[in-house]
């Protein structure tokens, strides 16, 4: 993160000294001479530090006023000698540090250092996004009984120590954020955050800030400066996810900090340095996107200096029984429910499952499992009837789920593993039709009814075409 921080100080000297102290730490200092100068500086943007004479305000009040701010900063406030009493009134309002001019250098710049790390600490861990499970990812997560898996893990295992940008493309659902932690985790950059953020989840205009941050008044709503995810993720690393959703103009700009290493906020007008290391990741075929003129071609090259791409959970069923035994060790401490294994035909139903939802799917699937499990053992029955089967056993043939739309002799003519997903695509598009009309179009409930989580069931209906409103019921007048 690039700290930002305010000194204000009358001592030019003393100034000096601390600014030399904060060019170690990655800041962005502002040095300024007034106390309106502070309280200006304030009302338009977030700072991490304040760093003042008390001298400057002479009223213990005005640092209390300091923490009552949206994003209140962490303060130090020097005194011209050692003052107990007026100390501890400091302190007691909030002031993380109060010390006297006659502390050493190398006492005030260890201070300086442990107060802006405990601050990156806590902005940069509000700012990241929650992890499925509550371990680190590592590289060992993905081992394989899969050749077509292990191949993969020989390429990454080689791009790990680079600082290269990577393109981690794969079908929805594979693990391609979980990859690029475990990179993260294991690369020289292990240090630094690591900030992720789907392009494809926001609105363009709240994405453009989201990225590279805005200054205050630049658009309705902006009441204060903000930090975008590059200054947040400095010395480390960001994700971008779903990069081919993002809009031509922030292809741009997203362009530039690739090759000069800085971003501009919104409606700002100095450039910031930045030192990130950038993952994207997407479903789609950008070099068809380029054909059709929706993904800049500089833009890609740029990106996918390596290109890494996640084989889909159905050419590796070999790997379904580790993945349901390290899931259910991780479910039971979570949801403290004592299921241990499972049984030899729910796991065959589960190997014989296409998993058009990858991997995510597959743990949505267990963690389900072990909830309506009533034994120590998960059985065919606590699996969802797409997964199970038994919903073939009982499927209706009326226009609801039209199964004899598809003639046998095209099925005949194709491999088992097409046929049968064909079979399973037509089939889960009508059933999720139906469950949304059902519904209303209310996405909550009908993932509820699917057994699924409510992305996953969005990231279906996308795949299908199948939109939320064209199952609403109108309105009546």
């Amino acid at each position: 993160m690039i700290a930002r921080v305010i000194l204000a100080t009358e001592d030019s000297r003393f100034r000096k000294e601390l600014e030399q102290m904060l060019e170690e730490p990655d800041a962005l200092v502002h040095s300024v001479g007034t106390a309106s100068r502070v309280w200006e500086r304030l009302s338009k943007d977030s700072y991490d530090l304040v760093i003042v004479s008390y001298s400057l305000f002479s009223n213990v009040r005005a640092f209390a006023d300091m923490k009552s701010l949206p994003d209140p900063p962490a303060v130090i406030v020097f005194l011209p000698t050692s003052d107990p009493k007026l100390e501890g009134e400091l302190m007691a309002e909030g002031c993380e540090a109060v010390l006297s001019r006659q502390y050493s250098s190398s006492s005030i710049r260890d201070t300086i250092e442990t107060i802006l790390e405990k601050r990156e600490q806590s902005v940069v861990g509000a700012f990241t996004t929650r992890q499925l499970v509550g371990e680190e990812p590592r590289l060992t997560d993905f081992v394989s009984r899969s050749p077509s898996m292990r191949a993969f893990m020989n390429v990454v295992q080689r791009v790990v120590e680079s600082d290269v940008s990577l393109l981690i493309l794969g079908e929805t659902g594979v693990g391609k954020e979980r990859l690029a932690r475990a990179i993260h985790a294991e690369g020289p950059r292990y240090a630094g955050p690591f900030i992720a953020v789907n392009c494809g989840a926001l609105p363009e205009s709240l994405l453009e800030s989201e990225l590279f941050g805005h200054e205050k008044g630049s658009f309705t709503g902006a009441t204060r400066s903000r930090r975008g995810c590059f200054e947040m993720a400095h010395k480390g690393t960001v994700f971008l996810d779903e990069i081919g959703e993002l809009e031509s103009h922030l292809q741009v700009k997203l362009l530039r900090v690739l090759q000069d290493r800085e971003v501009q906020r919104v409606g700002g007008e100095a450039p910031v340095k930045v030192d990130v290391r950038i993952m994207a990741a997407t479903n789609h075929n950008l070099e068809e996107d380029i054909q059709r003129g929706v993904f800049r071609k500089d833009l890609y090259y740029r990106l996918s200096v390596v290109s890494l791409t996640v084989p889909p959970l159905r050419e590796r069923l070999e790997d379904i029984p580790e993945v349901v035994s390290r899931y259910l060790n991780y479910f039971y401490s979570r949801i403290e429910r004592d299921v241990t294994g499972i049984q030899p035909d729910a796991l065959a139903a589960l190997m014989r499952y296409s998993w058009p939802g990858n991997v995510r799917e597959l743990i949505n699937v267990i963690e389900r499992a072990v909830i309506l499990c009533e034994g120590h053992e998960i059985k065919l029955v606590d699996l969802p009837e797409t997964v199970s089967g038994a919903v073939r056993d009982r499927l209706p043939d009326d226009e609801g789920f039209r199964l004899k739309d598809i003639r046998e002799e095209d099925l005949l003519a194709m491999p088992l593993r097409d046929a049968k997903r064909q079979v399973s695509d037509l089939f889960e598009k009508h059933y999720l039709e139906a469950l949304l009309r059902e519904t209303n179009g209310r996405i909550g409930e009908t993932a509820r009814r699917a057994g699924i989580q409510p992305r996953s069931l969005f990231e279906k209906m996308k795949q299908l075409g199948l939109q939320k409103e064209q199952f609403r019921a109108p309105h009546r007048r």
